[in-house]
């Protein structure tokens, strides 16, 4: 996204980050950096300035795009800093040392998919790498480029093309176009009493095609946790040509076409458009929290609700750390947060049933509340605000000098309990090994399903001043390892990019490996899409 609104939002005033998360008047002031510093000891004493666009080394553009596309293209400074990177730790800290990485030559933001088809025509004949840009939110190095195999960058931002084209109100699915932001697409479907119904935390910063194109993971914990589950039908530019996928209900038809492109992030062709799946909004909606002194109890109250037929929409556990930074816990209770919603029906007996259940695993709380009358209790609307609020206090951390991150996972029932004592414990390690700073490690379940559920962990400790990226790396390599060692998936829902190429390339069979680099050759012969994304 450029540093300033777009055409995509008009609504919207408020102006983006280039270097760190959101809207820049939601970032923590100095004061309040200070403050949270002081909860880490070894921060720095006073945070980092503000990186400013001016004080970047830009270079003129390596290439000139010709007269036919250059409407679509700018070089502008600003723009061009926005698009350099994604929005994780790694590109924050970066930018806050003025080492933002290899800054894209060109932005072009295409309006129609012929335009996305010339764009590549041109980048492949000049040895132009082409990194599809949504909303910048990847925390994953998937926005980004690195090394210097080309020529030029050019970052292919979809955001201009953001309409819901069509609905189809008989099957209950929409087309829409890739470049959609979540709120823009919402605002769009309101009008129909329709929904996406996928809500990841980035959903103000994130595109549709964003979502397909990392398998994107949104706010519902059961059930429907995936976009993949919406998909109807795709559109997809590649350097070989167009290709649309029927839209069906189901098919037993051979491999899946859309299947291929789901989680392709950019590298094998550029998804225009999708037809999408809708559902009613929901009318009724229940919600509590419950305290659970034992943590193992609560997995265990956890694991019995996933595995019953109550479909939860939300099935939060916090260990003790996360409920206390959240400000659901402070106690040293964990928190399991509930929530049940439904377009035909009331839920609070769905929610009651879970509630029993829970307290059956030695766990206490409020009596359900229905949102419709009352607001949550206080742990849930905690938990909430927290949850929205969180990327902007890490890159408050950050300013710090604090290394402070996330890494989610996926892991059958029988192996989390290991696991999550494992990450505690050695990732634990590694960071006093390689800081010399006993580290924060909190944990929470962002999604469960029957056979298994997603631990997402957050890891806070003090770091090496000027050598921060070095630092989060070695971190991540021995959270790549545990993940490994366990069996368990190196992202449930953040995508691999090129923070997770190492465990993707442990995590996937090697056959599969050997028709996906068959598959880019075919597709992208000049190899100039997202390089270095999944494959080489």
């Amino acid at each position: 996204m450029p540093a300033t609104a777009t055409a995509t939002d008009p609504g919207n005033s408020r102006t983006r980050s280039w270097w760190g998360w959101g809207y820049t008047d939601a970032h923590p002031g100095d004061a309040e950096c200070v403050e949270m510093g002081a909860l880490l000891p070894g921060t720095l004493t006073r945070p980092l300035p503000i990186p400013r666009v001016a004080d970047l080394a830009i270079d003129s553009p390596a290439v000139t795009p010709p007269p036919s596309l250059a409407h679509l293209v700018t070089a502008d400074p600003e723009a061009r800093a926005a698009h350099t990177m994604g929005k994780a730790y790694r590109d924050v800290i970066r930018a806050l040392r003025g080492r933002p990485g290899r800054i894209p030559d060109l932005v072009a933001r295409p309006t129609e998919d012929q335009e996305v088809a010339d764009l590549l025509d041109w980048a492949g004949e000049h040895q132009v790498a082409v990194v599809p840009f949504g909303g910048g939110s990847s925390v994953v190095g998937g926005v980004e480029y690195r090394g210097d195999a080309h020529r030029a960058v050019l970052s292919l931002d979809l955001t201009a093309m953001d309409r819901v084209l069509e609905i189809d109100t008989v099957s209950r699915s929409a087309l829409i176009q890739a470049g959609a932001l979540g709120p823009v697409l919402e605002e769009q479907l309101r009008p129909h009493g329709l929904t996406l119904r996928h809500f990841p935390q980035s959903f103000e910063f994130s595109t549709l095609g964003g979502w397909l194109a990392t398998r994107a993971g949104g706010h519902y914990a059961t059930v429907h946790t995936h976009i993949d589950d919406f998909v109807q039908s795709l559109r997809v530019v590649t350097p070989a040509g167009t290709g649309l996928s029927w839209r069906l209900p189901g098919s037993g038809a051979g491999p899946s076409p859309d299947r291929l492109f789901l989680g392709s992030e950019g590298a094998l062709g550029v998804i225009t458009r999708a037809w999408m799946r809708l559902q009613e909004r929901p009318r009724y909606k229940a919600s509590a929290s419950v305290a659970f002194t034992d943590f193992q109890r609560a997995l265990d109250a956890v694991r019995a609700i996933a595995q019953s037929d109550l479909a939860p929409a939300n099935c939060r556990l916090l260990d003790p750390g996360e409920a206390l930074l959240s400000g659901a816990s402070h106690d040293g209770s964990s928190v399991l947060v509930l929530g049940f919603e439904s377009a035909t029906a009331p839920v609070d007996d769905r929610l009651a049933i879970a509630l029993d259940m829970a307290r059956a695993h030695g766990g206490t709380g409020e009596a359900p509340k229905a949102e419709r009358d009352a607001p949550a209790d206080a742990a849930v609307s905690a938990w909430r605000s927290a949850f929205l609020r969180m990327p902007y206090l890490r890159d408050g951390l950050a300013r710090m000098g604090a290394v402070v991150e996330t890494f989610e996972t996926a892991a059958t029932w029988d192996r989390i309990p290991a696991l999550i004592d494992a990450v505690r414990t050695e990732v634990g390690a590694a960071a006093l090994k390689t800081t010399g700073h006993a580290a924060t490690i909190n944990c929470r379940l962002t999604h469960v399903y029957p056979d298994g559920s997603a631990p997402y962990f957050t890891v806070a400790v003090a770091g090496r001043p000027g050598d921060e990226v070095a630092v989060w790396d070695d971190i991540k390599a021995a959270a790549t390892d545990v993940l490994h060692r366990h069996r368990a998936t190196i992202t449930h829902h953040h995508a691999v990019g090129r923070d997770h190429r190492p465990g993707y390339d442990l995590q996937r069979p090697a056959p599969f490996a050997l028709a996906l680099r068959a598959t880019k050759n075919a597709l992208d012969p000049h190899g100039i899409l997202n390089p270095g994304v999944l494959i080489d």
